[in-house]
């Protein structure tokens, strides 16, 4: 079965977030939904699925952000580990989650 790999991030806040991928069906299902009927992706529709399926801790709405910097930053950074565009990163800050 999936293993649903997690990553804890902190932003440049100092805030942590605990970032867990639900799966690659879910991932597909949250890209799909995202997007208009011309296939452009909606801001707010992507980061509500993010917020509502990436984010696991602490669990968050769009409104309980006060800064939208903060805001973008961390919804960025949560697609970025579920898409696997994060990877240098992790190489680059010994991430412990190799062994996967």
């Amino acid at each position: 079965m999936a293993n649903f790999k997690q990553k804890e991030y902190k932003s440049k806040s100092g805030k942590s977030y605990t970032f867990q991928h639900p799966g690659v069906r879910a991932i597909s299902k949250i890209n799909d939904g995202s997007k208009n009927k011309f296939g452009v992706i909606l801001e707010e529709r992507l980061s509500e699925e993010v917020l509502k399926h990436v984010i696991v801790d602490p669990k968050m709405k769009i409104d309980d952000f006060n800064d939208y910097t903060e805001y973008s930053e961390v919804v960025n950074a949560a697609y970025a580990f579920v898409t696997g565009n994060d990877e240098n990163e992790d190489a680059d800050d010994g991430d412990q989650q190799e062994g996967s």
